[in-house]
């Protein structure tokens, strides 16, 4: 799918958009950080180019990717999100990773919830999430968007934990779904300072 194809979700703070060429030098900074610890890294510079390649690829090969997030006003990049199945998953996955200097403001839970309403509004009736089971940042995430650990679902390598995303139906018009909608109505209020540690 060319980039041009790639659909724009809009929300309150986010433009996503697929990933461009011009987006690469955070992208490469984040995945040689100590951040990207839970997602294989962090990379050296070929491998970096090789997983962003990926990135761009998935959208022609699954017709479905990441978006890269985009603050709407200044065009700021703050990371990514939306939906991943390289070779060998075993099922289509909601993923996301902010830029390290990014975390803490709500941006993850803003751009992940939207790109599943998107993709459960175009015929996806489940996903899950792969994740580090000390990612506990992502872990808090994913349970605060009403995702539970499936222990029967398959994992990727044994290691992971499979955080099963509630279905549109669990979603829909639901206090859950009204709970996400008024978190990243705080996170956008420019006087909400949140307490405790920093979350996604």
């Amino acid at each position: 799918m060319s980039s041009q194809l790639i659909p724009t979700i809009e929300t309150g703070r986010l433009s996503l958009r697929g990933p461009a060429a011009e987006d690469y030098p955070n992208f490469k900074a984040t995945f040689a950080s100590y951040r990207s610890r839970f997602m294989g890294g962090p990379l050296n510079t070929y491998e970096a180019w090789m997983l962003y390649a990926a990135e761009m690829g998935h959208w022609d090969i699954r017709g479905f990717g990441m978006w890269m997030i985009h603050d709407k006003d200044t065009d700021e990049t703050y990371g990514m999100a939306g939906g991943w199945q390289p070779a060998g998953w075993p099922e289509r996955e909601i993923a996301w990773i902010i830029w390290p200097d990014k975390a803490g403001k709500g941006f993850a839970l803003e751009a992940t919830h939207a790109v599943r309403k998107y993709y459960y509004a175009n015929g996806w009736d489940t996903a899950v999430s792969y994740l580090d089971p000390k990612n506990l940042d992502s872990v808090r995430l994913a349970e605060r968007l009403g995702a539970k650990k499936d222990a029967d679902a398959p994992s990727i390598d044994g290691s992971d934990a499979v955080y099963r995303h509630p279905s549109p139906a669990q979603l829909d018009d639901t206090q859950l779904a009204h709970g996400i909608e008024m978190e990243i109505g705080h996170y956008a209020d420019p006087q909400f300072k949140p307490k405790g540690w920093a979350l996604d």
